[in-house]
């Protein structure tokens, strides 16, 4: 089993909770206040803009060619998300100029930071890898003929290039990382703080 496969096996119980969570549960069935995916979508975005910088980060610190492209293809593919972000914004009239982000949005965007900042590749990559891996899990057990509203959404996250990109990032780790403490911490870490942001954005 590859390290990404181990990882993702070992934090089965907080992807459980993750699909429970009202949040999540809500934009499968189409019932989710209108309000809270809006406040949701700001703080993606906000939250995005952090990813990105820490894949920015990454990069500057390859030390090898293919580790660096690589790097740079996962940063495009935050500009997408990031476009998806703002057409909602758009059509929702959401403002998201002079976004405050909440206290679970600045735990996360710290924890990647920081990670980015410091720590080794391999750790970074199991820092950022929870998130690609939970939507696009996310996007293949929601169903988009009950999400309604917010088909748009689960339809991005279930789409085949999303998993590309999903496991592109994985591969990068099984590359870059070993079966370490540092390791496993930072992949549990970054899933807690997944579930802490979906909860926030119910206001649980």
């Amino acid at each position: 089993m590859t390290l990404s496969a181990q990882l993702w096996s070992e934090n089965a119980d907080i992807t459980a909770e993750v699909l429970a969570n009202p949040f999540v549960r809500g934009i499968g069935d189409g019932t989710l206040a209108r309000e809270l995916f809006a406040g949701y979508i700001a703080q993606d975005a906000f939250f995005l803009e952090s990813f990105a910088r820490a894949y920015a980060l990454a990069l500057a610190r390859s030390t090898d060619t293919e580790t660096l492209l690589t790097f740079a293809d996962l940063l495009a593919g935050v500009r997408e998300e990031l476009g998806l972000h703002a057409g909602y914004a758009a059509s929702w009239g959401i403002d998201m100029a002079g976004v405050t982000p909440g206290a679970a949005t600045l735990a996360y965007t710290e924890f990647l930071l920081a990670t980015a900042a410091t720590g080794g590749l391999g750790e970074v990559c199991a820092a950022m890898t929870p998130c690609m891996r939970l939507y696009a899990h996310i996007g293949s057990q929601l169903d988009v003929g009950t999400a309604g509203p917010y088909a748009q959404w689960v339809q991005t996250y279930a789409d085949p290039g999303f998993e590309e990109v999903a496991a592109l990032l994985e591969r990068l780790l099984d590359r870059l990382g070993n079966d370490s403490p540092a390791i496993r911490r930072a992949y549990r870490r970054a899933m807690r703080l997944e579930l802490e942001f979906f909860s926030a954005a119910y206001g649980a």
